[in-house]
């Protein structure tokens, strides 16, 4: 029901009690209706407390805990964190909200933020140094002891540098369980971008053998379909143990009364039925309810005794809406309109857009945010920011609010935040997707169109493809809203996305809708890049039509005057015919596009075509052949420092010099020493620049070489490692 609640809050729930003692007619305002004792979860709190002694004892445990809002997930969690806290754990939390499944890493960025800024001691300079690295372009201000931040790591392609994060914030966290038992939480998953996800199933993998206790909350009716494959992810592998909170049953909900207004079991109320009617067993709503009846003095206390009003004079409100409207009745008009900026801000809210947007100076805000606070509708969380106390309280003041006024708001936080962090929109943590939700739900549809596309290619570099296509799916209505001609490389963005995530229907929807509107507009070189991603789309399913598209972008680039267009059309269309086993004339189209390469001295394309006439000559039985090929394409792209290309070349080139497949073939010239070489280089540089995929084909490559001669030990321990690496990234090629 509510979050961290600590020893010192607890004690202010006898104030209702301190108040029944001294007689007094009414209770103050700001008196906390908060139920002191944990009711009706005994079952629940055991089991996860037999995680807890389990995480100690070193059995790593994996703990989801699930329920409707405001069933009392996070007061639970408070008990977890208590109980681990006696048991010596070091507790960390990240939380999601409401935005942040367009936001790649959000819960984990909270969760390093609080940590690095509240336990600066607690680590030495050094791992503060290698989380901040990997995270650096996100934490921009944390770490810095000398005001500079530490140098960044090596530029690395979306997915590995994901990988690479994945690597460094795990071991991190494993490693801090092995100093001390970790009680690690992140809170309201059904917010979570899938990049987070992704890494808790990465990390739920490797806490197994750790003093380690991961601890996941989640609304189950409100699951969106990344969340049911990460939930599935672990059923499948039996790496979690789900705790479904139900709804309290009306006795249940008699003891919460007798515990909140500190009365004797013995004594009955009449309030059971009409609270638990209204709040159908939800403990959040039964605490609303009771603030708003005491606030209206529906409910008050008199000759010693809480008494209410005659039933036919009760006006219980009927949601959570009006419970909250009555607490705002009370506030003054400033703060009343503070409250709804920041209710159309997001459940976190910046303290300096609330003064740039209100004009107050610091003093006056405090004071009036000081009164949010003791209406218990926001808590503070930092210096700077504050939150709602509940999902539910600010989604209710938000409602009240009529459309214009929405609107209004939406635009002037939208112009606000614009004119305020300008200067950083460029930067990974700035606030694109902010501006764009702003602008779009302000009806500012040009903006909406610029900021979404813009934080979708954010997504993209962040390797966030789910979080990408909200973006750019809100892009395009906003283009539609605003009767604006919808750009094409949005069709183009979002289909690769959803390409990413192998949802084909959805992406080839988007790349037919982009040759469509490329050939409408005869944008020749936007109508062959469609025809090439089409091609590129249905080589995973279809190749008779793969090849259709391929063929139709060729013809179209021969038409277009455009040598190198030419030439890339070439080699697709070469490799395609490889992969249909039609060698002869792939290897044409790559001696065609090479030729083309050379005329325009294109040293890139060059290198490109020279590897893949190198695997033409060794899948069409040429050896020799493809060995010149590829230690011309391996001298090139050690030239360029193409090292991901490089790995993958000389890899090939180990291949050439014979193995199980080609046993029956004239093998190339190159030494066993040299083909050893080659392969433990390739596995080196894949190593060191993150690339999984080449590592696990260099593995492979170097068993299937070792195997034929007579190395059977080392063949056996390099393939299960590469069996094992492909099985742990769920590589499936």
């Amino acid at each position: 029901m509510h979050k961290d609640r600590s020893t010192t809050e607890k004690q202010q729930f006898s104030a209702l009690s301190i108040a029944r003692e001294a007689n007094v007619m009414n209770v103050p305002f700001d008196t906390p209706v908060l139920c002191p004792v944990l009711i009706g979860r005994v079952h629940d709190l055991t089991a996860l407390r037999s995680l807890v002694d389990r995480a100690k004892s070193g059995q790593g445990q994996v703990a989801l805990l699930s329920g409707e809002a405001g069933i009392g997930k996070s007061r639970l969690v408070a008990e977890i964190k208590t109980s681990a806290a006696s048991h010596d754990f070091l507790l960390l939390q990240g939380c999601c909200f409401p935005t942040d499944h367009a936001i790649p890493y959000a819960p984990l960025l909270d969760l390093l933020r609080s940590f690095l800024t509240s336990y600066p001691s607690a680590l030495s300079a050094s791992e503060v140094k290698q989380v901040v690295q990997a995270f650096l372009p996100l934490l921009p201000d944390i770490g810095h002891a000398d005001g500079s931040p530490p140098p960044m790591l090596p530029a690395l392609d979306p997915e590995q540098e994901k990988r690479r994060r994945f690597e460094t914030l795990a071991h991190f966290l494993t490693g801090q369980a092995s100093a001390h038992p970790l009680l690690l939480v992140v809170e309201d998953l059904h917010w979570s971008d899938d990049t987070s996800l992704e890494f808790l199933h990465y990390l739920a993998r490797r806490c197994s053998a750790q003093r380690f206790l991961l601890l996941l909350t989640y609304r189950s009716d409100e699951m969106h379909p990344s969340l049911r494959h990460f939930l599935a992810q672990l059923d499948r592998e039996r790496l979690a143990q789900e705790t479904l909170l139900a709804r309290l049953t009306r006795d249940e909900i008699e003891a919460m009364l007798h515990a909140i207004f500190v009365l004797p079991r013995s004594t009955r109320l009449e309030l059971p039925d009409p609270i638990y009617t209204l709040t159908e067993g939800n403990p959040f709503f039964v605490e609303e309810a009771l603030k708003s009846l005491i606030a209206t003095g529906e409910i008050f206390y008199t000759n010693g005794q809480w008494e209410r009003k005659e039933l036919r004079e009760l006006h219980v409100p009927r949601s959570i809406q009006d419970a909250v409207q009555q607490r705002t009745d009370r506030l003054s008009d400033s703060a009343r309109r503070v409250l709804s900026l920041a209710a159309v801000a997001g459940r976190r809210f910046d303290f300096a857009l609330l003064q740039e947007l209100t004009q107050h100076d610091e003093q006056q805000l405090l004071q009036l945010i000081k009164e949010l606070i003791a209406a218990q509708l926001v808590v503070e969380e930092s210096a700077e920011q504050f939150a709602f106390r509940h999902a539910l309280t600010r989604q209710a003041i938000y409602a009240d609010l009529l459309v214009r006024e929405r609107k209004a708001l939406h635009r002037s936080i939208a112009d606000t935040m614009e004119r305020l962090y300008i200067s950083t929109l460029e930067s990974p943590t700035s606030h694109l997707a902010d501006l764009a939700y702003h602008f779009y739900e302000a009806g500012a549809w040009e903006k909406a169109l610029a900021y979404g596309q813009r934080a979708g290619e954010q997504a993209s570099r962040l390797y966030a493809p789910r979080a990408a296509i909200e973006q750019f799916t809100r892009a395009l209505d906003a283009a539609q809203r605003g009767s604006i001609p919808p750009p094409a490389l949005l069709y183009r963005l979002r289909g690769q996305a959803y390409e990413t995530l192998g949802e084909f229907e959805h992406a080839q929807a988007d790349c037919k809708t982009t040759l469509q509107i490329a050939q409408s507009a005869r944008n020749l070189h936007a109508e062959w890049q469609a025809l090439m991603d089409l091609g590129f789309l249905w080589a995973q399913r279809d190749y008779t039509q793969a090849g259709t598209c391929f063929q139709q972008a060729l013809a179209l680039a021969r038409s277009m005057d455009d040598p190198l267009t030419l030439a890339h059309s070439l080699n697709r269309l070469g490799n395609w015919h490889l992969n249909v086993e039609q060698p002869l004339e792939a290897l044409r189209s790559h001696q065609e596009a090479l030729a083309v390469f050379q005329q325009a001295q294109d040293q890139h394309g060059i290198a490109e075509t020279y590897d893949l006439l190198g695997m033409t000559s060794c899948l069409g039985g040429n050896l020799l052949q493809g060995s010149a090929y590829c230690q011309q394409a391996s001298a090139l792209f050690q030239q360029f420092d193409d090292r991901q290309a490089l790995a993958s070349s000389l890899t090939t080139l180990m291949v050439l010099a014979g193995g199980y497949e080609t046993e029956t073939m004239v093998s190339g010239t190159i030494s066993y020493g040299d083909a050893v070489h080659f392969g433990e280089q390739a596995l080196k540089i894949a190593r060191e620049i993150g690339q999984r995929s080449a590592e696990i084909y260099a593995l492979l490559a170097l068993g299937q070489y070792l195997g034929p001669r007579g190395e059977y030990a080392r063949a056996l321990e390099v393939v299960q490692a590469g069996l094992a690496l492909a099985e742990q990234f769920e590589h499936q090629q």
